[in-house]
């Protein structure tokens, strides 16, 4: 164990101090908390002056640095790139139960014996009113993250996501994504896909057969990198829709089926709905469109348009938490259907049961755990099992909030 830091603890104790004088005043007969239980509505913006202002500074700017008994830097709550990412439920949590519940500094003091949840959701939406620019989605549209469906919320991530093949010829596919979100409503994103794959040949003169004794071999390769923009168009409270576009680079090991040889795009849109019961609700839908034209066989006959494939990804949850300020898991099931858009093509269908759970304290560093089931051609497609290791890096670093 390393020795005390009595400067800190000094600190702390100063701010201890201004706390409890807080928490005096507001259990005075004359304070606002009384006069409001008299009216019977919580006044927010005079219970955060009684409780919050002497630090957070009444117009949500930070107090002063010569007025505060600690030198943790105060947030800006008029920074709408600051203020509107979290949910009401965060802020309540941490000021409900003080700033280690969600691992950020125990300066930040706890005011369950101040206020009830009423009043600090009075408090919250008097916090909200700080950030006037109504572009900004609000932190309670960044739903859980399906493993598929894109989500219709600009985000602030690093995801690594692989998959394993269950059955058939190995592979395990890889993909680390990089998201930066940039403006209000805009977001970009670069993803590298790289794989472990398995060939399998057969000896000459022997074309057809089953596959016992013949010959494997194993490489890694490269996928088609990909580039995407993310705009969300429309969003309330509940609601949030978007645009995007990826550009997928002709980078891959097509022999392995790591890639292809063709420059795609990909417009699609995104909606993302809170349902009621902390339930949630992802849809994307779009299209893979070559970039240039490309020949193929479809039933005997020689098309003439460049092949273009529909898709549309549905995925459906509820989130849970352990006891009030724990864990939260989020179990979803996601539907994921594609089809080319020439003769004879049939649709594929898969299903997707996933878990998603938050690791660390400040809930800020995810997994998800789920498995890819064919519906169709199940046959020739394998099962898939899946995971992906999330940090969304806006709201710290990878080892912050444990």
């Amino acid at each position: 164990m390393t020795a005390p830091d009595h400067r800190l603890s000094g600190l702390r104790a100063r701010f201890a101090a201004a706390g409890l004088i807080v928490l005096a005043s507001l259990s005075t007969p004359q304070s606002t908390q009384a006069a409001q239980a008299a009216q019977g509505t919580p006044d927010g913006m005079a219970l955060y002056e009684a409780g919050c202002a002497s630090c957070h500074g009444s117009d949500g700017q930070g107090a002063p640095p010569e007025r505060i008994a600690f030198d943790d830097p105060l947030p800006d709550l008029t920074d709408c790139s600051f203020a509107s990412r979290e949910p009401d439920a965060d802020w309540i949590i941490v000021s409900k139960a003080g700033g280690p519940v969600r691992g950020f500094s125990d300066v930040m003091p706890a005011f369950a014996e101040a206020f009830d949840d009423e009043q600090l959701q009075a408090v919250m939406d008097h916090i909200r009113s700080f950030c006037t620019d109504r572009a900004w989605p609000r932190g309670e549209l960044n739903l859980p993250r399906p493993l598929f469906t894109e989500k219709a919320y600009p985000e602030d991530e690093w995801v690594w996501t692989s998959g394993v093949n269950a059955e058939g010829p190995g592979a395990v596919i890889n993909e680390l994504l990089y998201e930066k979100r940039f403006g209000s409503r805009n977001q970009v994103e670069i993803a590298l896909p790289f794989g472990f794959a398995e060939t399998v040949s057969a000896p000459a003169g022997r074309d057809e057969g089953p596959t016992e004794g013949l010959a494997s071999d194993w490489g890694v390769g490269l996928g088609d990198i990909e580039i995407g923009y993310k705009r969300a168009l429309l969003h309330d409270l509940r609601t949030i829709f978007s645009f995007g576009t990826e550009f997928k680079l002709p980078t891959g090991d097509e022999e392995r089926g790591l890639g292809s040889a063709e420059f795609q795009i990909e417009p699609f849109l995104a909606l993302g709905q809170i349902l009621p019961g902390d339930a949630f609700l992802h849809l994307q839908t779009g299209a893979g469109l070559l970039a240039r034209g490309h020949r193929e066989v479809v039933g005997g006959a020689e098309g003439g348009e460049a092949v273009r494939e529909a898709f549309l990804h549905a995925a459906v949850g509820r989130t849970f938490t352990s006891g009030e300020f724990g864990r939260s898991w989020s179990p979803m099931i996601e539907v994921l259907g594609s089809t080319h858009l020439a003769e004879g093509s049939r649709p594929q269908w898969d299903l997707v049961p996933q878990m998603q759970v938050t690791l660390n304290t400040r809930q800020h560093v995810m997994l998800n755990v789920g498995v890819r089931l064919p519906l169709t051609d199940a046959d020739v497609r394998s099962t898939q099992l899946l995971v992906y290791f999330l940090w969304d890096w806006f709201d710290g670093g990878l080892f912050d909030g444990w």
